[in-house]
Formats: structure tokens, C-alpha cells, sequence
């Protein structure tokens, strides 16, 4: 009561904008209560399921992509699970747990939710395989920490060591199965990781480019830059799409997901330029002046002392930049024709059985719960890294 009559009952006009916009949340929690457990209709997303998530992916290689998450799964738990803490005291078993249900809750939901919309064992027995995936990267991060042998691994060697089987298996998906086949969620979700893989990395070296003092890597730095930050990512997208076979013949043209790659690996490279620049100008030039004092080369100097900072300062600017991209994903869809997991939802419901019975209220809830849990994922991901790495903290 002391906290409510403080917080939101302090004045009159306190009182009033509480009253009124309690009652406004009230109605909008009502009215998607009610839109989820009583007058939705969810056996379009029941039926189609398979095609929302994979589209018209090969029945006999969906090994791969059950093979891709469980490698992802395995890689994220053993990295967590792996760093060499120095503290002596580890929180107890039931702070780990309720610290796994913060960060990974709502991945288990949404895995749950879609087990059970599926309704069939197989299902059942691929959420088991991702648990077990999950387990197994717990005991290898534990490994890591109690063998001495592990211990003595260098950190970027043994996260390259464990890299190695989330690459393997995505890379094998894209060289077995025709990209054009792919479609649903499955696209979005390739597109966004290989788009993010390669765009950091060309990102740092556009900033560093940009700030070099060599005047022609300079000059081709921010002309690409300001080139690339200058055009929409829509009308790229339609360049790769259509423009693209005008210049070269189409038996020669790349297929259309690794047209929708580029862009959003060069589009984000140049955002990402940008922000790393940022990050570097933040870094006071008294550390850069010690390096040089201490006799560090220009190289060293950035990559031990001004780089590193640089980058934990704009770990918030990065991700939003990441969750953007993951989203904008959908207009590859309607730039290249792709069946994207928006398209399919949409497409769904003019299917025969569901023809003008106005269910597209579901189909578009569904795509948008596995967007946002997506992009909420990513964002708590960024938060936990920004207060272990004590950013905006003195």
C-alpha cells in the first residue's frame, strides 16, 4: 500500500492517469485473453505448422535442420557454461535455476507451445534431443572448469573448438538441400545468423578502415559507408532481385537467399561501421598516447586497448542493430519472392479450408510471437552481457 500510494496515488493527477490507463491496460489484457483462449482459432497454425517453420524443407533432410538447433543449443549452453570465473563462491542450485528460467524460459515456452501444436511424437522426441543438447553443453562447460587440461585452453581456441559443430551443421543444410526449397521461419532464421556472422567482422574493419591513416583505405571506407547508409535496404533488395539479371545472365545469377545474404551482410556492415566508430571515439586518446608511450605498435594498440572498449561500449547499439536485421528479414521476402515466414502465414489463409473465414488475426499473431521472442531473446542476451562486462557502470 505504501508503494502504490507513493508511486501512483501521490497526487490527484497521479491518481487520474492511473485510474485511466490501469483500466486501458485492463481492457487490452482482456481483450487478448480473450483473443488467445476463447475466440481464437488456432487450427490454421496446427494444420500448417510444418509450413510456417520449413516450408516445403525435404522430409528426409529435416535431420539437418533438427541437427542445426540442437548444435546451436549445445554451443550456446557450453559457452555459458564454460567461462573461468574467478570467484570463489558459485550462487547455489536454486539461484542457477531460477537464472536459467530468466534466460531461457521463454525459449522452453515457445517450445513447448509449438510441441504441443504439433500433437505427434516426433515433436516430442526433437525437444528431447535439443534438452539433451542443452544438457550435454552444461557437462562440457563443467568439464572446462574443473580438468586442468581444459583449463589450460585459451578462451578464443576452445569457443573456435565449440563453433565448430553449430558451422558444420549449418553448412552441410545449406550444401544438401536446394535453397529453393526453403521457405518459412527457416529462411528468416538463416538469413539473420549468416547475415550477423559475417556482417560484424566487415563492420570493424569498415571503422577501422574509416579511421585509418592511410588516405585511399579512408576515402574507399566512407564512401561505402555513406553509400550504403544513403539507400534504402528495401530498394537494395529489389536491386538484388531484379536489376541483378539485367548485368548478369540469370543461368550465372546466385539463387535468391544468398542474394538476400549479401545485402544484409554489406547493409549492416556499413550500420555497424558506424557504430563501432562510435565506440572507438568514446575511448579517451590518453590511452592511445600510453600505448605509444609504452612502445606498442599502432596494430597492438588497437587490437589490446582501444578496439576492445570500444566494443563493450556499444554492445546495446550492436544488438538493436542485430534485432533490426533479424526483423527486416520479412522484406526479403516481398523484395525477392521469397516465401518467407510472413508470406507463408499469410498464404495459409487462402487455402480452401480456411478461405474467407478471417483467420489471418491468427496466422499474423503467430509470425509475430516468434519474431518478438526472437528479438526479446537477444535483447535479455544483451543486457546479461552488459552487466557482467559492468557497461555503464565506473
Amino acid at each position: 500500500m505504501t508503494w502504490m500510494r507513493r508511486n501512483l496515488f501521490r497526487t490527484i493527477g497521479d491518481s487520474l492517469l492511473t485510474v485511466v490507463f490501469g483500466s486501458l491496460a485492463l481492457y487490452v489484457v482482456w481483450g487478448l485473453a480473450q483473443f488467445i483462449f476463447v475466440t481464437g482459432r488456432w487450427e490454421i497454425i496446427q494444420v500448417n505448422l510444418k509450413i510456417l517453420l520449413v516450408g516445403r524443407f525435404p522430409e528426409e533432410l529435416l535431420w539437418l535442420v533438427t541437427g542445426s538447433i540442437m548444435a546451436l543449443a549445445f554451443w550456446i549452453a557450453a559457452a555459458a557454461a564454460s567461462s573461468l570465473s574467478t570467484k570463489e563462491t558459485r550462487p547455489s542450485l536454486g539461484v542457477r535455476i531460477w537464472h536459467a528460467l530468466q534466460r531461457f524460459g521463454l525459449l522452453a515456452g515457445t517450445g513447448l507451445l509449438l510441441i504441443a501444436l504439433a500433437g505427434d511424437v516426433a515433436s516430442v522426441i526433437i525437444g528431447a534431443l535439443i534438452l539433451a543438447s542443452i544438457v550435454l553443453g552444461q557437462l562440457i562447460g563443467l568439464a572446462r572448469r574443473k580438468i586442468v587440461a581444459l583449463r589450460a585452453i585459451s578462451s578464443w581456441v576452445w569457443h573456435l573448438l565449440l563453433a565448430v559443430a553449430p558451422l558444420t551443421m549449418i553448412s552441410a543444410t545449406l550444401l544438401q538441400a536446394s535453397v529453393d526449397l526453403w521457405e518459412g521461419f527457416l529462411i528468416n532464421f538463416y538469413i539473420a545468423i549468416i547475415s550477423i556472422v559475417l556482417s560484424f567482422p566487415l563492420g570493424v574493419l569498415l571503422a577501422l578502415g574509416r579511421r585509418s591513416a592511410l588516405p585511399i583505405v579512408r576515402l574507399i571506407s566512407t564512401s561505402y559507408i555513406e553509400l550504403i547508409r544513403g539507400a534504402p535496404l528495401f530498394v537494395l533488395l529489389l536491386l538484388a532481385g531484379v536489376a541483378l539479371e539485367f548485368f548478369v545472365p540469370s543461368a550465372l545469377a546466385p539463387d535468391k537467399i544468398f542474394r538476400a545474404v549479401t545485402v544484409f551482410t554489406l547493409f549492416t556492415a556499413a550500420y555497424i561501421a558506424e557504430i563501432v566508430r562510435g565506440g572507438l571515439q568514446s575511448i579517451p586518446r590518453g590511452q592511445t598516447e600510453a600505448g605509444k608511450a609504452l612502445g606498442l605498435s599502432t596494430t597492438k594498440i588497437t587490437s589490446l586497448v582501444t578496439l576492445p572498449q570500444a566494443l563493450r561500449n556499444v554492445i546495446p547499439a550492436q544488438i538493436g542493430q542485430f534485432i533490426s536485421l533479424f526483423k527486416d528479414t520479412t522484406l526479403a521476402g516481398v523484395a525477392l519472392n521469397v516465401l518467407d515466414l510472413l508470406n507463408v502465414g499469410t498464404a495459409i489463409t487462402k487455402q480452401e479450408d480456411f478461405l474467407g473465414q478471417g483467420l489471418i488475426y491468427e496466422a499474423l499473431a503467430f509470425v509475430a510471437l516468434l519474431f518478438w521472442v526472437g528479438s526479446y531473446v537477444m535483447s535479455r542476451e544483451s543486457q546479461r552481457i552488459e552487466k557482467r562486462l559492468g557497461v555503464g557502470q565506473r
